[in-house]
């Protein structure tokens, strides 16, 4: 497909880091074009010069030399152009279209690597300019508002101007290779589908756990916090697929239909869910790797007396037939002992067990998918141990599938080149329609909305651990724990 990509904020730190990485990678895996045009724009006059060797640095900086192909590199790099100018203005943009996107027969992509804030204008402008064409679509990245009613607010600026199915909102989980598996292991296997049900299921667990703090963005989480920052998107996009009923088809539109139906069964959380079913925490200085690190409240630029949360750890329910019963387990946080992201379905213990107390602790079998850091999936089984014993005891063993040690001369993309290679090719079966980040606001303001009636403190936690003492309560009040 010929088109050629514009990025709005082409001198951010998104843009060195994830997007012309991403590019370039596809440029290597030969997805791109022969014509098709990289343009980034920002207000900064100085990156005009040798703006490619400005992207060769940053991708060294952040990816290592050795990734880099000089073959490709010299094709990737005759692509980029760079200009410096306000995208919100219209006499700036007025420029680039006459110079620059001249054809009205190229599809243009335009990613909007900036803050929500001036969304509204710069959309105007492109459409004042003439650059929102039937062949445009527009990508944009979270946060998406910081409630249903600001997110409404900031999504009309976008659906005012263009149509819903060009604009792409990212979820950079959804590109993750693991995450699209769940599909196929779940959809293309007659193994596990029959057993993915409350009747063979026991309980579900999603974690996102970081090692980082706010890494110098501190008044920009603070305004948001885990629950904003993580749970609504991230968690609850990786829920979705978890119990998500089978669609009737692989297209966009089946995918999207059947992950908001999951949302709109999403429990709504009373005062009483919310005081007893969720945890607020924040970190307090601590090490992290042997290091020590500190408190969320000494953190550069950090404001005394900040209640804004770091972790999060909540316990949802369904309100479906597949799923009655079974309870889904969230949990994220800044400064944890170790970064990973997983989803593990934990099934029933078998009813009736004739090996006695020959069944070690964790017995029951589990699912664990791995999203990061090592992509891949483990199904857990119990095996008897090899020797004489008569009493034939048995532990639990794992099934290994590591994406990177069964293809391993298969190059596993990054996240934003699945997600762009998507846009490319107008595909939008990874992207969040508003319809579900808008029912995905509407629970989550739910328990904004009971934190502040119930005056839900945050309690401390040491950097470097697995969180607060009361998100281990949370889950072992039901007779279960985190799998850690």
């Amino acid at each position: 497909m010929i088109c050629d990509i514009l990025i709005v904020g082409g001198e951010g730190d998104l843009a060195y880091r994830k997007l012309y990485p991403a590019l370039y990678h596809l440029d290597a895996a030969g997805c791109l074009s022969d014509c098709m045009r990289v343009v980034g724009i920002a207000r900064n006059p100085a990156a005009a010069d040798d703006f490619p060797g400005k992207v060769r640095s940053k991708f060294e900086h952040f990816h290592g030399s050795d990734e880099l192909d000089e073959r490709v590199w010299q094709r990737f790099s005759s692509r980029l152009q760079y200009y410096a100018l306000d995208a919100t203005s219209e006499t700036d943009l007025r420029v680039l279209r006459e110079q620059v996107f001249t054809s009205e027969k190229r599809d243009l992509i335009v990613y909007l690597a900036t803050p929500p804030t001036i969304f509204a204008p710069i959309c105007q402008s492109l459409w004042a300019v003439g650059l929102v064409r039937d062949n445009s679509r527009l990508v944009v990245e979270k946060p998406l508002g910081d409630s249903r009613e600001s997110f409404l607010d900031i999504n009309r600026s976008l659906t005012s101007i263009f149509r819903e199915d060009q604009v792409y909102r990212i979820d950079h989980y959804l590109g993750k290779e693991t995450v699209q598996n769940l599909l196929a292991m779940r959809f293309a296997n007659a193994l596990f589908e029959p057993l993915w049900n409350s009747h063979y299921i026991d309980h579900v667990q999603i974690t996102v756990a970081e090692t980082v703090g706010v890494e110098g963005r501190w008044d920009f989480y603070d305004e948001a916090g885990a629950l904003r920052d993580m749970v609504q998107n991230h968690l609850l996009q990786l829920l979705c697929l978890a119990a998500m009923e089978p669609p009737a088809r692989l297209d966009a539109q089946s995918v999207h239909d059947e992950k908001l139906k999951v949302l709109r069964c999403l429990k709504p959380m009373s005062k009483r869910d919310v005081r007893d079913n969720t945890v607020r925490g924040q970190y307090a200085a601590g090490a992290v790797k042997g290091k020590p690190v500190p408190g969320y409240l000494e953190e550069e630029g950090a404001r005394h007396g900040s209640t804004t949360e770091t972790f999060v750890a909540v316990k949802a329910e369904i309100n479906n037939w597949r799923w009655a019963g079974v309870p889904f387990y969230l949990r994220t946080g800044k400064r944890m002992v170790k970064r990973f992201s997983e989803i593990i379905i934990q099934f029933n213990d078998v009813p009736h067990s004739i090996f006695g107390e020959q069944i070690t602790s964790g017995a029951p079998n589990r699912l664990t998918i791995r999203l990061q850091p090592d992509e891949g999936i483990r199904l857990h089984l119990l095996n008897k141990v090899p020797g004489l014993d008569d009493s034939m005891p048995l532990e639990s063993v794992a099934l290994n599938l590591t994406l990177s040690d069964v293809f391993t001369h298969q190059h596993v993309p990054d996240a934003y080149e699945r997600l762009f290679y998507d846009v490319i090719r107008a595909n939008s079966t990874l992207f969040v329609p508003a319809d579900q980040v808008e029912a995905a606001w509407e629970w989550v303001d739910k328990i904004i909305e009971g934190w502040k009636a119930t005056n839900k403190k945050v309690v401390n936690y040491t950097a470097g651990s697995w969180g607060p003492a009361e998100s281990i309560a949370l889950i072992a009040r039901d007779g279960r724990q985190w799998h850690e």
